[in-house]
């Protein structure tokens, strides 16, 4: 294993003390290494190369290890119009550079937006994902994003509860996956209009 990885044993030996790989199975005095620990030291060395310590590489792999199942993620059999992400560790910290901490993925995993599927991440949304990013790389902090995610899901919680009632009210539940597009489509029409407003009071707010 610790050949196929590039490092020495005794390197080996180290990350297994530091936490950063897990327990190999064991048969008597035998250490049985598998395709998943070869995928973490290959993650382990992206990370490093990155400018990670160990120490944040090693909480990072915690919260990898304690993350979502992918299934209870996404929901078996649950119809979504959202396209989801497969990413390996070192792929996820490359699209938020210096961002990925142990809070933060904690916040991501809290809110349902990445989940785990053997040593791959889901991220429930590409939308999501590629929105996330790119406020990141305006230079907010990804704390803060996930943090106006949490409120954002708030209100688009009511607000699917509002329209779900109302479809309800007058029409068969049959109709509320054929109506949906309706539902956004009201969504998108007032965040543009309340957008509009907003930078229009920010204008004569100015000098």
């Amino acid at each position: 294993m610790a050949r196929l990885a590039g490092i020495t044993v005794r390197t080996l030996r180290f990350y297994r003390e530091r936490k950063l790989l897990p327990p190999p199975r064991r048969e008597g005095r035998i250490a049985w290494y598998d395709d998943h620990h070869l995928a973490r030291l290959r993650t382990v060395a992206a990370l490093l190369e990155r400018g990670h310590t160990l120490t944040g590489i090693a909480e990072l792999a915690e919260a990898f290890d304690h993350g979502r199942d992918v299934a209870d993620l996404l929901g078996v059999g649950t119809p979504s119009e959202e396209e989801p992400v497969r990413l390996t560790p070192e792929e996820l910290a490359a699209r938020f550079e210096g961002e990925v901490t142990p809070d933060n993925l904690a916040a991501a995993m809290e809110l349902g937006y990445l989940g785990t599927d053997g040593d791959e991440i889901v991220h429930i949304s590409r939308r999501l994902l590629d929105v996330s990013s790119a406020l990141v790389r305006e230079g907010i902090p990804l704390a803060e994003v996930l943090a106006a995610g949490a409120r954002v899901r708030e209100h688009a919680d009511t607000l699917a509860a509002l329209f779900t009632d109302l479809i309800l009210r007058h029409a068969p539940e049959e109709d509320l996956h054929r109506l949906r597009p309706l539902a956004r489509s009201v969504v998108e029409a007032e965040l543009s209009l309340a957008l509009d407003r907003r930078m229009a009071e920010r204008g004569q707010e100015r000098p």
